[in-house]
């Protein structure tokens, strides 16, 4: 995330300079080869190195936010930016759930997997090589994507394309007249668009929560039923992770972009907000079930948190695009990505610093255990939603 959020600007500028494509292909090559080495890492220094460069040069999520804007027309930005947020969500979930499989192979799989392979010497290579095996296979896929942003010189113009210029001049007045909007928007620094800085604010601390949740959930339920968890196996954590994928890819697909038709997305990201605040409050009395309740609930609990917190999260993304024009949407997006990565940085950090003073502290009288690890949770959630009204969030117009 530090890499990350020192890059992010620099790549959002060069994707409106250079196009989005390479950027793209930069990203997923990066991911491919820079996770590999992380799951060879010998030493903790090579691993900090290695996720210190995969932040640096993965710069796919800004501009991914960027080019779904531009293929959907603006009645389908909904659908546009509840696709980038779902496969994102997806990302997370998935992610530790493959984590969970296939980390320590050797010691899971012992009839697949020797203790003299390079899986039993490097214990976690195995989810690390899978992701850059699907990042490889994403690579040849996105060459033949096609590019959004189109900058066309004066004077570059054939004679085959003659005709192609005819065919539009009836436009030309109204080009003009947009070309000149865009120019005057253009010359607006992006620090003082209020729009997209506020949306960007908000965004953030959501992220930081969605982070600090997705850290909390994992420690949370791994830990002894002594200190308040579920005593759950990686496998059984990431079960509940991939039915949670499962429950937030439908509903991002077929429910949200309704919702945010009839709603706005504004409102949207404030329901969501709202309603996760009493699910997270019930999980220190789920932890008390067991059996089919315990898994029934659990999993429902699950599913909803991911789900509200990727319905906030994509309502602001739409937000943030609508705020500026198309020439700064990869800068923008690089903004929100430094922002957001700034606090994502101390999200894992945090979370855990919280979980273990939680544990210590089970007795307490006020809010024992597990009870602070996710009443701070909703003060975050609580922050956000407030930010959501005016005068602090303001939405703009195009």
């Amino acid at each position: 995330m530090l890499g990350r959020a020192l890059t992010s600007v620099f790549w959002g500028i060069v994707a409106d300079r250079y196009g989005r494509k390479p950027i793209i292909l930069l990203g997923t090559i990066s991911i491919a080869i820079f996770n590999a080495l992380f799951g060879l890492s010998v030493n903790f220094w090579m691993a900090i190195g290695t996720r210190f460069l995969l932040g640096s040069f993965n710069c796919l999520l800004g501009t991914m936010k960027a080019y779904a804007s531009e293929i959907f027309r603006d009645e389908y930005q909904a659908t546009a930016m509840s696709a980038v947020s779902t496969a994102w969500g997806i990302g997370l979930i998935i992610g530790p759930a493959l984590g969970g499989f296939l980390a320590q192979p050797a010691d899971k799989y012992p009839n697949v997997f020797s203790q003299e392979s390079i899986f039993g010497r490097f214990r976690y290579a195995l989810p690390c090589f899978t992701i850059s095996a699907f990042a490889l296979v994403v690579t040849v896929l996105c060459c033949f994507i096609p590019e959004t942003l189109h900058n066309h010189k004066l004077g570059s113009t054939s004679h085959d394309d003659s005709y192609e210029i005819l065919e539009a001049a009836s436009l030309e007045s109204s080009a003009i007249e947009k070309a000149g909007k865009n120019e005057r928007k253009a010359s607006q620094s992006l620090l003082k668009n209020w729009p997209l800085m506020s949306s960007i604010i908000v965004y953030c601390v959501l992220c930081l929560h969605d982070t600090a949740y997705s850290e909390i959930f994992a420690l949370w339920a791994n830990s002894p039923r002594k200190y308040g968890g579920l005593s759950y196996s990686t496998n059984d954590v990431g079960t509940v992770l991939a039915i949670s994928g499962l429950g937030l890819f439908s509903f991002q697909v077929f429910v949200y972009p309704f919702a945010e038709k009839l709603l706005g997305p504004v409102l949207v990201t404030r329901y969501a907000g709202a309603l996760m605040i009493p699910i997270q409050m019930s999980y220190p009395f789920i932890a008390s079930l067991s059996g089919l309740s315990l898994s029934l609930m659990l999993n429902c609990a699950s599913i909803l948190i991911n789900v509200l917190s990727v319905s906030a999260i994509t309502g602001l993304l739409i937000l943030q695009n609508r705020a500026v024009d198309q020439s700064q949407r990869g800068a923008a997006n690089g903004i929100a990505m430094t922002a957001m990565s700034l606090f994502k940085t101390v999200g894992p950090a945090g979370a855990g610093i919280l979980f273990s003073w939680s544990e210590r502290r089970l007795d307490a009288a006020f809010l024992p255990g597990s009870h602070m690890v996710f009443f701070v949770l909703n003060v975050i959630v609580v922050v956000g939603v407030a930010l959501t009204f005016k005068p602090f969030l303001v939405t703009g117009r195009r």
